[in-house]
């Protein structure tokens, strides 16, 4: 790990964001949705290191908090995507045969789809709210997991060890969960490492077209919505977000690129 340098930068950038995420969930120089007119649009500072917003919010304050969202759509996101995606990977890969061809047509369905449309979709039919984005984003996740174990339940369901397994009458649970799926977690760290930079990413989006998050509330992409009228006026307010989603999405590639990386070599 130490001679990976992409996994080290991943590491030391995930650290960062999770320590602030931790920090704003007991301290904010500054309430987040408290406004000051009077401080309205203010520079960067002492006392505000990141300026103020078009309702003289501190902007450190709420990038702060909007991390909280960052991780908490994100880790659940890519948990509903996990969990669908494995299961339906695993009978699929392991069971072949008709199930395998009704799941993965389904799954191929699902990747036609654009991702950003169909989360769109889902929560203009269901509302808006970060309820429905963590499910829509959930859901644009499973075909990735599903394709991805499959493969690996295919290749592993070959091996000696399963085959001594089936001759000793274990069932196919117990293979599946207790036997395979332990063998087979390492590419799915590496997965749910850049599928958490998509969902952060589907995230923003989505509070950027007005339809993840909703005000008072922080969240990046709603403050780049609020930031692009005073892009010549006050560029630091669309700045700090804009670098943080970079930073989120850049942090967990990297990280993911150094799984697997470590991976390859130790296989």
């Amino acid at each position: 790990m130490k001679k990976n340098t992409n996994f080290k930068i991943g590491f030391f950038i995930v650290l960062f964001l999770f320590i602030l995420m931790l920090i704003s969930l007991f301290y904010t120089p500054y309430d987040v949705t408290q406004m000051d007119f009077s401080n309205k649009l203010k520079a960067p500072s002492w006392e505000h290191i990141m300026g103020t917003d078009n309702f003289g919010r501190d902007i450190f304050s709420r990038i702060m908090v909007g991390s909280q969202t960052a991780f908490f759509v994100g880790g659940l996101a890519v948990g509903i995507g996990l969990f669908f995606g494995v299961i339906l990977g695993a009978i699929s890969g392991y069971f072949g045969g008709i199930i395998d061809e009704i799941i993965m047509r389904i799954m191929d369905a699902m990747i036609a789809f654009p991702g950003i449309l169909f989360a769109l979709m889902f929560v203009a039919i269901f509302g808006v709210g970060i309820t429905n984005t963590i499910i829509a984003i959930g859901i644009m996740a499973i075909p990735n997991f599903a394709r991805i174990v499959r493969g690996s339940f295919m290749q592993h369901k070959q091996f000696d060890y399963v085959k001594t397994g089936i001759v000793a009458g274990a069932s196919s649970s117990r293979i599946i969960f207790f036997h395979i799926l332990p063998n087979v977690l390492s590419p799915i760290i590496v997965a749910s490492s850049l599928g958490f930079a998509t969902a952060v990413l589907s995230e923003a989006a989505l509070s950027y077209l007005g339809l993840g998050v909703q005000p008072p509330y922080p969240s990046w992409g709603r403050m780049l919505n609020e930031s692009q009228v005073y892009l010549t006026t006050a560029p630091w307010y669309a700045l700090a977000p804009g670098i943080m989603i970079t930073l989120t999405v850049l942090g967990f590639n990297f990280l993911g690129d150094g799984l697997r990386e470590l991976s390859d070599k130790r296989n």
